[in-house]
């Protein structure tokens, strides 16, 4: 049934039983509990089939029912049941999220026209008999999104929310700010829109290929977004994961409110939002004022985002400032860290009780292990498994996101005409055997790697279809990684993932309308500029 990511369990029923087939008598019966799944399929699988999937009674015949059901808790909220047979489609989820799980596999099982808009043709609807029992390994699967370097306006960053649900990937993390661009309005310092949103141009590609886009860019979502954004992803049982980036990567920041940076170092007040990739000198002091800044730019992201975990980076933060600047150096002193890798950690964890005192829990990328580890902190494990092999076994929680195997926005082969040629080449199936658990753990250890997440940073991605074209397919055999108890790396069977993408799940893409890279290479138009065309005399190429 071409299915992806791959279920638990999956019987097809008895040939002789017959499909159930939808038409515009079906109703759609649920319990209290089911409601945004029935909210989902009326909004979204209705207009797609063209029928009006109208409410019914407990006896309705000719149903799709929703419930949650007690007997499934044990296996997670996440857990669904799904059986069709030709009276009818039964989904019972062990809470109201395996409910809504479910219902995108019967999204997936009605055909790829079931992904679009507007239904193309009239008359009923199969769907083939089957039993699915299913659950996902991981209670983390997410995805990054850049939207500093590049901003993805609203209507894009919906659509991803969209696309992340059809995955069963239930994470959005948003990096909100960096040196580039600072996305998140603040009541209490408007100039951090009004300054650090736009920059004056563009860095486009990087060695011999980096050229400058003189155009202006930027933009900010207004606060009534960004609760948009929450709302449409809670409707989709998605939690979205805002990061405000601290200490470094905060150019844009300081070049809105200068006296948050180094100023006995540096001329902060000649400092603009960054208009380069790369490392940043420039980074915040460590000032009680900076401290205090920062707790009320956190008061507002808790006043909008209802996540249990907010990041605050932690990555890449160069201490060459702190230690030519006399104010760090006595700050150290004062504090008595041991040298600036633990000042920095005495930042992080100032963050880590602040959060914890409001009934939230910090993320940060793998640095925070630097001068020692936050508490109650989360670990994301980026450059590599070292970080989070290193978290978990001292006893903190852990997201496996090794950049080897998930970031999205290395090249996809080595061919001269992918469209950015940065990094090395991880294509479709490297994702795919992509193991998140080191053997090396205990199974207690193994315990904190509560999930994993694919990061699309977007230096590299000025457009929509630059983001579909990185993502896709490989976000895909992602969602595999993260939802199926796949065998070890060497005995995963990508051939039956590839048969699965090509009888159904590129299809679904198209329907979906997202611009992904085919295998066979990119399409004329996503090609590097200069490289002649494949495949040979133009032709268009074949899936």
């Amino acid at each position: 049934m071409h299915l992806i990511p791959a279920p638990v369990e999956l019987l097809p029923g008895p040939t002789d039983g017959g499909a159930f087939v939808l038409d515009p008598d079906t109703r759609l019966v649920a319990d209290a509990a089911s409601g945004t799944a029935e909210q989902w399929l009326t909004c979204v699988l209705g207009p797609a089939l063209g029928l009006p999937l109208r409410p019914g009674g407990p006896d309705a015949r000719n149903a799709i029912t929703l419930r949650v059901a007690e007997r499934l808790a044990g296996r997670g909220f996440e857990a669904y049941e799904l059986v069709v047979d030709a009276s009818g489609v039964l989904i019972e989820g062990g809470g109201p999220a395996g409910v809504f799980l479910g219902a995108q596999t019967l999204r997936q099982l009605l055909g790829p026209d079931a992904f679009r808009r507007a239904p193309l043709r009239d008359g009923p609807r199969r769907v083939p008999p089957v039993r699915i029992a299913d659950a996902p390994r991981f209670a983390w699967r997410g995805m990054m999104l850049d939207v500093a370097r590049h901003f993805m306006p609203k209507d894009g960053v919906l659509r991803y929310i969209d696309l992340l649900a059809a995955h069963k990937l239930n994470v959005l993390h948003l990096h909100l700010t960096d040196d580039q661009g600072w996305r998140m309005p603040v009541e209490r310092y408007p100039r951090l829109t009004e300054v650090g949103s736009w920059r004056a141009r563009t860095q486009l590609g990087f060695g011999e290929d980096a050229h400058r886009d003189e155009r202006p860019h930027g933009g900010h979502y207004t606060r009534d977004d960004l609760r948009e954004i929450v709302a449409h992803a809670a409707a989709r049982h998605i939690t979205v994961v805002p990061e405000i980036d601290v200490p470094g990567h905060s150019q844009a920041a300081i070049a809105a409110y200068p006296e948050l940076g180094n100023t006995d170092v540096v001329d902060t007040s000649a400092l603009v939002p960054w208009d380069r990739w790369g490392v940043n000198p420039n980074v915040l002091n460590v000032s009680d004022a900076t401290l205090e800044f920062y707790e009320n730019v956190l008061t507002e992201v808790l006043e909008i985002f209802p996540s249990e975990w907010i990041h605050i980076g932690g990555d890449e933060c160069p201490k060459e400032q702190w230690r030519a600047s006399p104010a760090a150096q006595q700050r150290i002193r004062e504090l008595g860290p041991a040298d600036e890798d633990e000042l920095q950690s005495r930042f992080i964890r100032h963050f880590d009780r602040w959060l914890a005192e409001r009934g939230r829990r910090l993320v940060g990328w793998d640095e925070i292990l630097e001068g020692g580890l936050a508490p109650g902190a989360t670990v994301m494990s980026w450059r590599g498994y070292a970080g989070g092999v290193a978290a978990a076994r001292a006893g903190h929680d852990v997201v496996m996101c090794p950049q080897q195997h998930t970031y999205l926005d290395w090249r996809q082969s080595e061919g001269p005409d992918e469209p950015v040629p940065i990094a090395h080449a991880r294509t479709p199936e490297d994702v795919h055997r992509f193991e998140p658990v080191p053997e090396s753990l205990t199974e207690a250890e193994a315990a904190r790697i509560i999930g994993v997440q694919a990061n699309v940073w977007t230096e590299t991605m000025d457009s929509a279809r630059a983001v579909d074209y990185m993502v896709f397919p490989r976000l895909a055999a992602f969602a595999e990684v993260a939802w199926s108890p796949l065998p070890p790396p060497a005995e995963r069977d990508f051939a039956d993932f590839e048969r699965r993408m090509e009888a159904a799940h590129y299809a679904r893409l198209d329907a979906l309308g997202v611009e992904y890279r085919p295998p066979s290479g990119p399409r004329p138009w996503q090609r590097r500029p200069g490289v002649p065309g494949r495949p040979r005399d133009g032709a268009p190429p074949a899936r």
